[in-house]
């Protein structure tokens, strides 16, 4: 959920993420720096003068709450191996791919309390999530 109360102890950095993301092999899929492989792009170009609707859908930019960008690491990568990282290495890789897309600095420090505060570019321009309390099933068909 978006206020981050069901995150369990752990911490990461971008250059811990970035080395992660290179000794987990992520760049087989996604391409070494989150572009070029044959997975979903990981990183969006530049796009100053653009809106972010105008940018690719990539989730690091388009989800409303970075604690999304860590649930989805922490439930569907790697691809195969799902649920094999540690948190400390899905905070990590999270702190990567934000910074990577210029939502954090490199070295700050995600855990379970400053992740929830992370201000995501998307703003308050999407869908309101529906009621929804930890541990319980999401709706069908929601894309969260």
């Amino acid at each position: 959920g978006p206020t981050g109360e069901e995150l369990p102890p752990g911490r990461g950095t971008a250059k811990e993420g970035a080395q992660i993301y290179a000794k987990k092999g992520c760049g087989g899929c996604h391409g070494a720096n989150g572009v070029g492989g044959l997975a979903p792009i990981l990183k969006a170009p530049p796009a100053a003068d653009k809106d972010i609707w105008e940018r690719p859908r990539v989730l690091p930019l388009r989800a409303p709450f970075a604690t999304i960008v860590w649930d989805y690491i922490n439930r569907a990568m790697p691809l195969n191996r799902e649920g094999t990282l540690t948190a400390d290495e899905v905070y990590a890789l999270t702190a990567f791919l934000l910074n990577i897309n210029g939502v954090i600095p490199e070295g700050e420090v995600l855990d379970a309390q400053s992740l929830p505060k992370v201000k995501m570019p998307i703003g308050n321009r999407y869908a309101p999530l529906p009621e929804w309390k930890p541990r319980t099933p999401r709706l069908k068909g929601y894309p969260y």
